[in-house]
């Protein structure tokens, strides 16, 4: 047992769970030279999505609401774990800040990064979302962006999810059990 605790520690450790990352409530005052950063990275993350398929434009446009997270850190060793932190937007106007988690069990093994956008098909999805009751389901999947992808893609439970890869590697990717803590702006 002690040996899974520290195991669980080290993964957290390595993939930037640590009590010093910036909580999402730090992160919803605008101010905050974090908030300003997190801005810088959410606005590249956007654009490199878009250059990598064009057609996810159209989930901009005609989402309710959507959740970007620049990057989340994921790795394991058996026990697995993912953090990252992002910016909430509804009709295309920033809103708030939300981070991710993510705690698995099971065969894996490694560490990356990637890029994880969120859109919410309506209200109802959006305000599970804001009411911090959306967890994907353990069989839940993301579409990965390339170009066309986008295209074919649909809403599942009213919300549809795209990642794209930014380094590491690991045998499971999946973002089935991901939790989310939104906090509206301050």
């Amino acid at each position: 047992m002690a040996s899974r605790i520290c195991l669980l520690f080290i993964v957290a450790t390595l993939i930037g769970i640590p009590t010093s990352c910036s909580s999402s409530k730090d992160l919803a005052r605008q101010d905050s030279p974090d908030a300003r950063i997190l801005d810088v990275e959410v606005k590249d993350a956007i654009r490199r999505f878009k250059a990598a398929d064009p057609s996810i434009e159209r989930f901009f446009q005609d989402s309710y609401g959507y959740v970007v997270f620049p990057a989340v850190g994921k790795g394991a060793v058996g026990i697995g774990g993912a953090h990252g932190e992002g910016q909430v937007y509804r009709g295309g106007k920033l809103v708030g800040v939300a981070t991710l988690s993510q705690v698995t069990v099971g065969f894996q093994l490694g560490g990356q990064e990637y890029r994880e956008i969120v859109f919410f098909k309506d209200e109802d999805a959006f305000r599970d979302f804001t009411d911090n009751r959306l967890e994907f389901s353990g069989n839940a999947s993301a579409v990965a962006a390339r170009s066309g992808a986008a295209a074919t893609a649909d809403y599942e439970n009213g919300v549809a999810v795209f990642t794209m890869p930014t380094a590491g590697a690991m045998f499971e990717a999946s973002v089935g059990g991901q939790q989310f803590d939104y906090s509206p702006l301050r």
